[in-house]
C-alpha cells in the first residue's frame, strides 16, 4: 500500500472504504481512528487495537487492512454486521486510562450506531467496560454486564472446525487423533486451541515468543515445546500460526513441510500473489485467517442479536461447512482458497446490496 505519494481518499479508494474517522484530544491525550469499509450487510463492528504506531500512517494502513478484513469475515459466517476497525495511538502499558477509554466511547457514541467497538489487541473486557459506560454501540463485554463472555473461547473453536474441514479433505475424515499439529503462539486463543486439539487426542507442538508461556502450555496439555521461529518448519499434518500475522511468505513457504495451514493470526499472508501461488505449487492447503477466524465476531454478533449459547454454537460449527465451501470452489475452479474465500464474501455483498 502506497503511503508518502497516496491522498487518504487514494488509500480509501483502493480498498472501497466507506468512512475514516479520526479523534485528537490533547487534554486525556487520546488519538484514535476508526474505519469504516462497507455497511452493506450492517453496521460496521471491529476490534478495538491500541499500540504505539512508529507513524500515524502506520496506524491508517492497520485499520483500513482491519476493517476489510472484518467485512470478509462477516459475509462468510453469514452475519449482519459491515467491516471496521479502531485504533488507539499509544503504548496500552502505559497510557491507558480509565478517562482515556471513556472519551473513546465518546468518540465511538459519536458516530451514532454505524460502529461498534470490541477488543482487539492492547485492550481488555476491562476496557469495553470503561467505554460502554459512554456508549451502548459495544461488544464482547462481559457475562456480568449481560455480554457474551471471553470471546477468545469462540475464536479457537472457529479455528478447531476449520482445522477439522481441512483435515476431511485430506485424509477423508475430519478424525484429528494421532494427527500432528503446529500451534505457534499459545495466548488465550492458541491455548483454547491446544486444549481442544488435545482434548481430540492430536499430537500438539506448542511454540511462543515467551519461553515461559510455551513451557507452561506444554506441561499443562502435555504437549511437545518447539522454536518458535522455525515451528513452521515442522513436518506437520498442520501449521497452526495463532500470534503475529505475515509467517506465510514467499520465504518461509519453500521451508514448510506441513500439508495444511489453518490458524488465528489476522493477515498470515505476506505479498499475497507470490505466496499463494507458492502455496498451491507446494501443494499446501491454506485455509484463510478471514474464513476460520471468525468464531469471536460470530460471539460478538449474538451477543448484539441476543442470541442463546445454542444458536452461538451453531453459527461457530458453520464454519466447519463454510470452509468444505471454500476448498470446493478452490478445486473446481483451479483457483486458491484466499481467492475463492474472498470472492464467495463479495458475492454475498453484491447480493445484499440488491435487496437493500
Amino acid at each position: 500500500m502506497q503511503r508518502d505519494n497516496s491522498s487518504l481518499f487514494d488509500l480509501m479508494r483502493i480498498s472501497d472504504h466507506q468512512n475514516l474517522f479520526f479523534c485528537n484530544d490533547k487534554e486525556v491525550g487520546l488519538k484514535a481512528i476508526v474505519a469504516i469499509h462497507d455497511t452493506t450487510l450492517g453496521p460496521a463492528i471491529g476490534g478495538v487495537r491500541m499500540l504505539p504506531y512508529a507513524t500515524e500512517a502506520e496506524a491508517i494502513e492497520d485499520a483500513l487492512r482491519l476493517s476489510k478484513a472484518i467485512t470478509y469475515k462477516s459475509s462468510l459466517a453469514g452475519l449482519n454486521l459491515g467491516g471496521g476497525s479502531a485504533i488507539i495511538i499509544g503504548n496500552n502499558r502505559t497510557e491507558k486510562s480509565e478517562v482515556l477509554m471513556r472519551r473513546f466511547g465518546r468518540f465511538i457514541n459519536g458516530l451514532n450506531g454505524n460502529f461498534i467497538a470490541s477488543i482487539d489487541v492492547g485492550t481488555t473486557q476491562k476496557d469495553l467496560e470503561h467505554i460502554h459506560a459512554e456508549t451502548n454501540y459495544v461488544a464482547g463485554l462481559p457475562t456480568s454486564l449481560n455480554g457474551a463472555g471471553d470471546t477468545t473461547v469462540f475464536a479457537a473453536k472457529g479455528v478447531y472446525y476449520g482445522i477439522k474441514a481441512a483435515i476431511k479433505e485430506l485424509y477423508g475424515d475430519d478424525n484429528l487423533a494421532g494427527r500432528k499439529i503446529a500451534v505457534q503462539g499459545v495466548g488465550s486463543v492458541g491455548e483454547h486451541l491446544v486444549s481442544l486439539l488435545r482434548a481430540e487426542n492430536a499430537r500438539v507442538y506448542v511454540s511462543d515468543m515467551t519461553e515461559e508461556r510455551k513451557m507452561k502450555i506444554a506441561a499443562k496439555y502435555k504437549a511437545e515445546p518447539i522454536t518458535y521461529s522455525t515451528s513452521f518448519e515442522l513436518d506437520a499434518d498442520v501449521y497452526a500460526p495463532c500470534a503475529l500475522g505475515g509467517t506465510v511468505n514467499p520465504d518461509t513457504v519453500p521451508r514448510m513441510r506441513c500439508k495444511i495451514i489453518a490458524g488465528s493470526a489476522n493477515n498470515q499472508l505476506l505479498d499475497e500473489e507470490v505466496t499463494t501461488q507458492l502455496l498451491k505449487d507446494n501443494n499446501i492447503l491454506y485455509t484463510p485467517d478471514f474464513l476460520i477466524n471468525s468464531g469471536a465476531l460470530i460471539s460478538c454478533f449474538s451477543e448484539l442479536e441476543g442470541y442463546g449459547a445454542d444458536r452461538t454454537d451453531y453459527l461457530i460449527r458453520h464454519i466447519y461447512t463454510a470452509t468444505r465451501h471454500v476448498i470446493q470452489k478452490a478445486n473446481e475452479e483451479n483457483i486458491s482458497t484466499h481467492q475463492a474465500a474472498k470472492e464467495l464474501a463479495e458475492k454475498r455483498i453484491s447480493d445484499m446490496k440488491k435487496l437493500r
